[in-house]
């Protein structure tokens, strides 16, 4: 029998190469190619030939297949509920990224206890041992008399004890370490992330059981592993914050049982994640006098909206290319609404270094902070206090136009219940009955914000 060649395949892409290179070229990502092996045992039959099958399956069409609500069940954590649309569902595969020390492990484990004390719940460990994951249960005061706990990184065994126990919910920490024997490659590479995934998910789904995978984040933030690990999930749940900071926030950027983008605000304790159900309270600033260069806003993610404090400081800058500094919210945004700021308010600041901070750690992705922000550059820059009381929100174009944002209502009586009393808005979000306790003032383009003020 003729000797196989090997083969090679990108950990970032998972691109199949001939001969191994430094770089790759799909996706030009430096030392993540490694060697892969073929399966031990022969070829599957009639592996790339065409063959016709007969099927067993129906056709049907969309009405007659019976509407059938989820059947969730609470996690005990009513902020991780609330990402999660409801409560997990039974059968789905929830995976969970963060960064290292954020709280992965600590909020799955405080879950996971609470839950076996009413339905048999499974903690796989792959990358501490079985007494660290007891000892971190008795620091933060856990119940630990019915959680089953298993130790094992090798997938058949955890499907086979899973299949034995068929429990409600089960965590895999991490699916980076899991490794399955059919595969000859070293765990975390891209052919055993997907082929360990494939058999969970294949597990969750025929024995009903909730599944959550903690999941490693690369540099850059994203999770790590191939692309095609977050489509084979039901729900991706990123972990904010940072971690010197006591605030943690997950969000959803991928639900199919709920809705994305929402997001659920945690404080870290000496016994573990607590939620804040107030958010609105901890991005807030308290200042006992009005200071120049904050701006608060109203954003609003998922189905919530919450008051965020936005910071800026403009400061003469002695470099060629003056700093352009964006905590929470994105940078090439902050390009944008400087060159309108200087081309539709008159205010040039390239000779000027400019810092955007979103006060909680906290990350902004909509674009109803533009109003914020230019207003608090232009506070920093004249260096003229805003007023505590006064709110502001609204998208910002490239021709100076106040544009509206969704769910405008809903954010001024989030503001309202906080005692505001002035808000500047754009004109089409304004309630068409009337809004009492609260002054609205309407603006059509950037000039009308900046004389407004």
């Amino acid at each position: 029998m003729a000797k196989s060649s090997p083969k090679y395949q990108c950990n970032e892409c998972a691109v199949i190469l001939s001969k191994w290179a430094g770089q790759c070229p799909e996706c030009k990502g430096w030392n993540c190619i490694e060697e892969i092996r073929p399966v031990t045992g022969g070829a599957g039959p009639n592996r790339g030939n065409w063959v016709s099958h007969k099927t067993s399956t129906e056709l049907v069409t969309l009405d007659s297949v019976p509407d059938v609500e989820a059947a969730r069940f609470s996690t005990h954590l009513g902020e991780l509920d609330r990402v999660l649309g409801g409560g997990m569902v039974h059968g789905s595969v929830a995976l969970l990224g963060g960064d290292p020390g954020i709280g992965k492990s600590t909020i799955l484990l405080q879950c996971l206890t609470r839950i076996s004390e009413q339905a048999s719940a499974l903690y796989v460990t792959g990358e501490e041992s079985l007494q660290q994951v007891s000892l971190r249960a008795r620091r933060l005061e856990l119940p630990r008399e019915k959680l089953q706990l298993l130790s094992s990184t090798c997938v058949e065994e955890i499907v086979a004890h899973a299949t034995q126990l068929r429990p409600t919910v089960m965590v895999i920490d991490s699916i980076q370490t899991i490794y399955t024997d059919s595969l000859q490659s070293a765990p975390g590479s891209v052919s055993q992330i997907r082929e360990s995934t494939a058999m969970l998910v294949r597990l969750a789904k025929q024995h009903n059981i909730a599944l959550f995978l903690v999941g490693h984040v690369t540099k850059e933030g994203q999770l790590a592993g191939p692309r095609v690990l977050e489509h084979m999930v039901d729900t991706v749940l990123y972990f904010e914050g940072d971690s010197s900071t006591r605030f943690r926030v997950i969000r959803a950027v991928k639900n199919r049982f709920g809705a994305v983008n929402e997001i659920g605000v945690f404080a870290m304790t000496d016994q573990g994640l607590k939620t804040v159900s107030n958010p609105s309270a901890i991005f807030l600033a308290q200042h006992e006098e009005p200071v120049a260069g904050s701006v608060i806003m109203v954003s609003r993610e998922g189905t919530r909206p919450f008051l965020v404090e936005v910071q800026a400081l403009v400061t003469e800058s002695h470099l060629g290319n003056p700093r352009r500094i964006s905590v929470g919210l994105e940078a090439n945004r902050l390009a944008m609404l400087l060159a309108v700021l200087q081309r539709h308010g008159g205010v040039p600041l390239y000779d000027q270094d400019v810092f955007i901070n979103a006060v909680g750690g906290v990350r902004i992705s909509e674009t109803g902070a533009d109003l914020a922000v230019i207003l608090a550059l232009l506070s920093s820059y004249r260096d003229r206090p805003i007023g505590n009381r006064l709110l502001v929100f609204g998208e910002v174009g490239l021709s100076g136009e106040i544009r509206p944002v969704p769910n405008g209502e809903e954010r001024l009586k989030e503001a309202a219940k906080h005692g505001f009393e002035t808000a500047i808005i754009p004109s089409a979000n304004k309630p068409a009955r009337g809004f009492k306790g609260m002054k609205l003032i309407t603006v059509h383009r950037l000039a009308d914000a900046l004389n407004a003020l």
